[in-house]
């Protein structure tokens, strides 16, 4: 009989196996993690590029050929020393055109003299040729003038910050051919979203990171708001002043964040943890629901200031169908970084 009844007694545990390793499975597996003491911190996010406090480009106002350029990157100038020339052949002739015009004139000019006082011409004559030596005088100012403009010169006294283009290469109106200015002090020139900027002010301590210095995060102040934001990028223009032994260097892109608020020895939980005014904590493997009175919410971490206590293990990240009372699985989330 019990050899008969074996197969059937086998498939039963078989399918009570099945089904209690279905439900075991169904069951959620959650990551927790207990809460942290930290600084809890409310900041503005933002980026920026270092740049000079002190410094202007040059730029060509012609389109010319290049043929000159100083070696003078990294060096101290003057204001006025020249920069570089382009190519002002034409210009040059065109001027002493001119030049050779307003000479022939002033003869002409001094003998019309003569033959007015000699009443041998009329005066509307004589002043007809005044007023042609006149309008070449003119035009000799306004091509020296635009003579000049195939000279660059430094607009102010300081360092070559850096140097473009090349001997030959034609360069149009607005194509920056040097960076003049002083490499001290620096600031960041940082683009705050509209929404945020009526909580920064100046004087403001900021926390900079950058690529370039992975795992250190560096100090500024907020120095300048621009009034007028623009309304294309949705932006305002911030200026960060920066220390004057920061590792920072100009044109070097970073991270920013404004601090707003900031609170030392609080109680924080991963801000994901957090959903509608409550968390999760695992008491005898079910999910407990915690109400909470939550405080300063920065990116990853959230302030707790009641509801919860240092000892608990909070589900960092609860499923959307986690309701009280469900059973779930426990696995420790990584350690983290800290606060």
């Amino acid at each position: 009989m019990l050899k008969k009844l074996l197969p059937w007694i086998m498939a039963a545990i078989v399918v009570a196996g099945a089904v209690a390793a279905f439900w075991y499975l169904a069951i959620p597996v959650v990551e927790v993690q207990r809460p942290l003491r930290g600084p809890a911190v409310d900041a503005v996010y933002a980026t920026g590029v270092v740049e000079p406090v002190t410094w202007a480009k040059v730029t060509p106002i012609v389109r010319g050929r290049v043929v000159e350029l100083c070696a003078c990157e990294g060096e101290r100038i003057s204001r006025g020393d020249v920069l570089a020339r382009l190519d002002d052949e034409e210009p040059r002739a065109r001027l002493k055109e001119y030049e050779a015009r307003a000479r022939f004139l002033e003869s002409d000019v001094a003998r019309y003299g003569k033959l007015l006082s000699d009443r041998v011409i009329s005066v509307q004559a004589y002043e007809r040729l005044v007023s042609q030596f006149d309008e070449v005088r003119a035009s000799i100012a306004a091509a020296r003038e635009h003579l000049a403009d195939y000279t660059l010169r430094a607009p102010m006294a300081g360092r070559v910050l850096r140097q473009d283009g090349e001997v030959g290469e034609v360069v149009e109106p607005g194509d920056v051919l040097f960076w003049v200015g002083e490499p001290t002090p620096l600031w960041i020139e940082a683009d705050v979203d509209e929404e945020d900027i009526p909580r920064v002010r100046v004087g403001q301590h900021t926390l900079v990171k950058s690529d370039a210095f992975a795992g250190q995060v560096l100090a500024g102040t907020v120095s300048q708001i621009t009034p007028k934001g623009d309304p294309v990028a949705k932006s305002f223009r911030v200026r960060i002043g920066l220390p004057a032994e920061t590792p920072l260097m100009i044109g070097m892109t970073t991270e920013i964040n404004i601090i707003i608020r900031e609170e030392a020895g609080a109680l924080l939980v991963p801000a994901e943890a957090a959903v509608d005014g409550r968390v999760f904590v695992v008491e005898d493997g079910r999910a407990i629901e915690r109400p909470i009175t939550p405080g300063i919410k920065g990116a990853r971490w959230l302030q707790i200031k009641a509801g919860l206590s240092e000892d608990e293990a909070v589900i960092v990240t609860p499923p959307p169908q986690l309701a009280a009372g469900d059973r779930v699985r426990v696995r420790a989330a990584p350690a983290p970084a800290g606060p």
